[in-house]
């Protein structure tokens, strides 16, 4: 995929790594890996990014069921050198970070009327890392190249696809990659095509014991240097879609012609442009849909 313009880049393997990290507890109470050991192979990789430049720059944005924020910023002077010498500040600083926002994230769903979500904020994760991304774009001559790279483990979630789609559109448009690594039970749909949309790379490791290893050998890679790499590619992409309506994933819909808004079901008008659907007649003599039903996938 092509950078960002050239003229304002440091050099070709300067990283700007935008992380999205995901904490959601209703996720790892059943995961067959703890989130304590999935993070010291985190933690681990974001030290050999930091080590291969000494202008790359990290930043983890914490992806929960209630809200999303950033922890860490390896750009700020306060997550630079060590404390006391004992622990790099990127260590001290994330886990102290994140356990706030996990407290934070907990009091948001017992205050909250509604039950939280089974899967995390992704779409929110996703639009916050494209405005730091644009942020870095204007704020002078210089900049890294900048990518995303999201360790998810929860399931999709069918409400946010528009939000998710946008951010995938927007990343594409500003020509930055989303790579993915999602160690779910099963293939995440809307990471797939992140991935596939934006020409980043979606990786299901196998052995989560080994996370460390598919996260240093894949994801650590500048991208200049993956122009020389054979690296993983995807046997297939999930591209179906969720109806607007109902919010759940549809192998058929309707499609507004207008908005292309999709549907599980015949409706009258589009919810979300206004538009009324007519009757026309099919060939065998019944009445569907001015909009056709086509497949999602």
């Amino acid at each position: 995929m092509p950078s960002a313009p050239s003229s304002k880049l440091y050099a070709d393997d300067v990283t700007l790594l935008m992380v999205l990290l995901d904490t959601n507890p209703l996720f790892w109470s059943s995961s067959s890996v703890s989130f304590s050991s999935f993070l010291s192979h985190v933690l681990s990789f974001l030290n050999s990014v930091l080590l291969l430049n000494q202008l790359n720059q990290v930043v983890v944005i914490a992806t929960g069921y209630n809200y999303c924020d950033y922890v860490f910023d390896s750009s700020l002077a306060t997550n630079q050198g060590s404390e006391n010498g004992r622990m790099p500040a990127l260590c001290t600083n994330l886990l102290h970070k994140l356990e706030e926002f996990a407290i934070k994230d907990e009091n948001l769903h017992k205050d909250g009327s509604e039950k939280g979500l089974a899967s995390s904020l992704l779409s929110g994760s996703l639009s916050m890392a494209l405005c730091y991304i644009q942020k870095v774009f204007r704020s002078g001559p210089l900049h890294p190249q900048p990518r995303i790279l999201c360790l998810h483990g929860s399931s999709d979630g069918p409400e946010q696809y528009v939000a998710i789609m946008n951010s995938i559109f927007s990343a594409q448009r500003s020509m930055v990659p989303v790579d993915s690594c999602y160690i779910g039970s099963n293939n995440s749909a809307f990471l797939q095509q992140a991935s596939y949309i934006t020409g980043g790379v979606y990786l299901k490791p196998q052995q989560l014991d080994g996370l460390f290893q598919y996260l240093s050998t894949v994801f650590a890679t500048d991208l200049h240097s993956r122009t020389f790499l054979q690296l993983p590619k995807s046997v297939g992409v999930d591209f179906r879609a969720s109806c607007f309506c109902h919010k759940k994933t549809i192998d058929m819909g309707y499609i507004c012609s207008v908005c292309l808004s999709i549907f599980c079901k015949h409706h009258k008008k589009c919810s979300t442009c206004g538009s009324v659907f007519g009757q026309v007649q099919s060939d065998n003599g019944s009445a569907s849909n001015s909009n056709l039903k086509r497949k999602t996938t």
